[in-house]
């Protein structure tokens, strides 16, 4: 069972999207330099770019970065074991910041309680 249906939504957004760019064309324009940017010094393969892609994209809680990552993910050859471990790396981030932010919290108490 699916919690979205994720084609339809991917679709949609993507219409949107390209109704922004005729109002707003330098602001998707220069969404588009960035994102593709990678892929032009090649460094990292684009199975690889769109698992981290991935990842960032559950870090952020963005579901039209994870729609689109999602199926550019499968077409460059990922497999649902390779996306799970990537995830398995976002969850570890998240705990990770969650555990700083949480040591940076408590300075914040430390220092309001020494006023």
């Amino acid at each position: 069972m699916s919690l979205m249906d994720w084609s339809n939504y991917r679709g949609a957004l993507m219409g949107r999207i390209g109704e922004l760019g005729k109002l707003s064309p330098d602001s998707v324009g220069g969404y588009m330099m960035a994102s593709g940017a990678g892929a032009k010094t090649n460094h990292l393969d684009e199975k690889t770019r769109q698992l981290i892609s991935l990842a960032v994209a559950v870090t952020t809680r963005c579901d039209g970065c994870i729609s689109v990552h999602s199926q550019k993910a499968v077409e460059s050859g990922a497999t649902t074991e390779e996306v799970a471990e990537a995830l398995g790396v976002a969850i570890a981030m998240n705990a990770g910041a969650a555990l700083v932010y949480s040591a940076r919290a408590l300075d914040a108490v430390d220092a309001a309680s020494k006023k």
